[in-house]
């Protein structure tokens, strides 16, 4: 019978830590930047890709097409996982609720989301 070490410190090596900090970054650095064009032009319309049933809701990375990637704890039954969507969007955009809608992609992963002033 062979025994097993097992660490319990699940802490990523120092390199992962410097890519979560650098997306991390990228992240924010974008949502300024869509929080400047709000303001400036009034309205955006951002193409969103959902993950339904995730451990944690938020915007997990901007995608190479430019395509934020949201993630929600929601199962898409019902519009739940849209609703999430939204609010996951008002919160990363500073943006009150109301001002977040669906417009395109109620049954796909696939989104449009109009935000408003």
């Amino acid at each position: 019978m062979h025994k097993m070490s097992v660490s319990m410190d699940d802490s990523p090596p120092p390199q992962d830590n410097l890519q979560m900090s650098k997306a991390t970054d990228t992240l924010a650095a974008q949502a300024s930047s869509l929080r400047r064009r709000l303001l400036q032009e009034g309205n955006l319309l951002l193409e969103i890709k959902a993950v339904p049933r995730s451990r944690s809701a938020g915007v997990a990375q901007i995608m190479a097409n430019g395509v934020l990637k949201g993630k929600v704890t929601a199962a898409p039954e019902k519009g739940r996982a849209n609703e999430e969507i939204c609010a996951v969007l008002a919160l990363y955009l500073s943006a009150p609720l109301r001002n977040v809608s669906l417009v395109n992609g109620f049954t796909s992963a696939q989104k449009r989301v109009r935000i408003t002033v």
